[in-house]
């Protein structure tokens, strides 16, 4: 990302880096990282941390970290690091051997913290957490110290070290620095930086039945490992004040913590405990699910890395927390596919279609274009026979005036084919539903073109029934009725009943025969579409990445 061409577009923290650079601060160099907890799968608003903090390092010849700040054992599985390097690693990322955990320090974590108690920094205290936050104060109102604030240096190193040794029960004692009880930050009124906890920890076990708290393992990690610049979203900015207390205490290497604003995105949630909630309460399929704002969902459901970057460059990096319209992030993926994606055509509601006049056991391959917009990407061979399928909703027995697909007495074109004329229509004695069509075809149209230069008004996508593939499909809309689903006083209020429709029987031409999961295609008319992990061979299944309706360039045009 170093060359001129990659490099991602101003801002405030750009500037601070090169300012840095400029005064030789920390020698010029550039140490970023990127410090996901790993007590969920990461979700698009982790992709902007990612691409901001790999970026900035790789724009000024620097290094990113991939560190994992697990501090939190009960919330914390080795499926969900997993899950983080698979899905940092997907979006374009590398970071060599550079791959630390908070749990690689806790031993000089716990030193530093005897450090602080004797220099009487720290103390041990007995108040419950409930009893804690009665002494915290208000924001109007200041704390009140603690009554074991006053006790000896040797009697917090006894009980840190019995602490440590699992002489007390859960929640019974913690280690809290002794800062200011009447300060106006509450971050800063003497906050716990150890409590006993005794969990399995997916690293080291039962090791340990003490444990740092975030905002203390956060910034001495970013010490111990020279972070030149600390990039955080913008809730940590009332934490800044007790990283930097921490780290001036313990007088070691001081990175700079500077805050952006997170990404909120329009439908959507970012708390990875309600994500954790959705997937438990089964309203969900798992954190891959493609209505998740996951990485992984967002894989699943057919989005690029490509895109996912450039969504994260044109939302830029802000101070001021603001929420991004999910068309953006739609407007990026068909940015890209349409640039890489083969064109198939594939009928989801079909209609049987039978040419009456087309001889019979005969089959015309027909030269269709892979990608209009790839030159290189060629063409492919489709098969046209006597019964085709179309779309439902391509046909109307009585259409209305602007309705101008086929219907009975009137001639439309068939991609890349033959005009076709509506001549008869079959019904279901039952419901009185049209369920095939008769149809004659002007043989000499071949292409979709007329060489006596009549016009038709329509050009329908198609599918020849004797070559058709059977498919699922599964059509994905946003998990939320309304932009801000934060405001509901329940999870599940706003949750969408049609967020999810699932298609049997659909008809694709036969080029998509043993599309690999991952592979991304454009059915024509229809959208773009993803061949999903749960595909075999006797049942692939298709996920809807996005339609082809652009409503991102309507709300820009309607802006201007």
């Amino acid at each position: 990302m170093s060359d001129e061409g990659s490099k991602t577009p101003s801002n405030f923290i750009k500037h601070i880096i090169e300012e840095d650079i400029k005064n030789n601060k920390n020698e010029g160099k550039v140490q970023t990282r990127f410090p996901p907890e790993p007590n969920g799968y990461l979700h698009i608003g982790h992709a902007k941390s990612i691409c901001l903090n790999f970026g900035v390092a790789a724009e000024y010849n620097g290094l990113c970290n991939l560190r994992f700040d697990d501090t939190n054992p009960s919330k914390e599985e080795s499926e969900y690091v997993q899950s983080i390097i698979e899905d940092v690693r997907w979006l374009g990322f590398d970071w060599a051997e550079r791959q630390y955990y908070a749990s690689d320090y806790f031993e000089k974590l716990y030193e530093y913290a005897v450090q602080l108690i004797k220099e009487g920094k720290a103390f041990v205290c007995d108040l419950s957490s409930d009893e804690i936050r009665e002494y915290r104060g208000t924001l109007t109102e200041p704390g009140r110290e603690s009554p074991f604030r006053n006790r000896s240096v040797e009697e917090n190193l006894d009980l840190f070290e019995r602490m440590k040794n699992g002489e007390f029960e859960d929640g019974s004692k913690t280690l809290r620095a002794k800062i200011d009880m009447t300060s106006g930050n509450i971050n800063m009124r003497d906050p716990v930086f150890y409590r006993i906890q005794r969990a399995t920890h997916h690293r080291t076990g039962d090791t340990w039945c003490i444990y740092p708290m975030y905002d203390y393992a956060h910034c001495v990690s970013d010490s111990i490992e020279r972070i030149t610049h600390s990039l955080c979203t913008l809730e940590f900015e009332d934490h800044r004040p007790l990283y930097d207390w921490f780290l001036n205490e313990l007088d070691v290497f001081h990175p700079q913590q500077i805050e952006f604003a997170r990404l909120n995105l329009t439908y959507t949630l970012m708390s990875k405990r309600k994500l954790l909630r959705l997937v438990e309460e089964g309203h969900v399929n798992g954190w891959d699910d493609p209505r998740m704002p996951t990485i992984s969902g967002l894989r699943r459901r057919g989005y690029t890395p490509e895109s996912i970057r450039n969504f994260c460059d044109r939302i830029g990096v802000a101070k001021a927390d603001s929420t991004v319209d999910m068309a953006l992030l739609e407007y990026c993926i068909r940015e890209d596919l349409n640039k890489s994606a083969m064109r198939v055509m594939s009928v989801l509601n079909p209609l049987k279609v039978v040419i009456t006049n087309y001889p019979e056991n005969q089959t015309d391959e027909l030269d269709a274009v892979n990608n209009p917009e790839d030159p290189e990407a060629g063409t492919r061979k489709v098969p046209f026979s006597k019964v085709i399928y179309i779309e439902k909703d391509d046909f109307m027995e009585d259409p209305p005036k602007k309705f101008f697909r086929l219907a009975p007495g009137r001639e439309v074109r068939l991609r890349y084919a033959y005009f076709i004329t509506c001549t008869d229509v079959i019904k279901d004695d039952q419901t009185g539903e049209s369920v095939e069509l008769h149809c004659t075809y002007d043989s000499e149209t071949r292409g979709g073109d007329s060489s006596d230069g009549r016009k038709v008004k329509a050009t329908l996508h198609w599918v020849s029934a004797e070559h058709a593939l059977d498919v699922d499909v599964r059509l994905y809309n946003n998990l939320f009725t309304v932009e801000n689903p934060e405001t509901g006083d329940e999870l599940t209020e706003f949750i969408n009943p049609d967020s999810l429709q699932v298609l049997t029987s659909c008809k694709v031409e036969p080029a998509l025969a043993g599309a690999s999961p991952g592979s991304r295609f454009q059915f024509e008319r229809l959208g773009y579409f993803c061949v999903d992990p749960d595909s075999s061979p006797d049942l692939p299944v298709f996920n809807r990445t996005v339609t082809l309706r652009d409503t991102w360039a309507k709300i820009k045009k309607a802006q201007k």
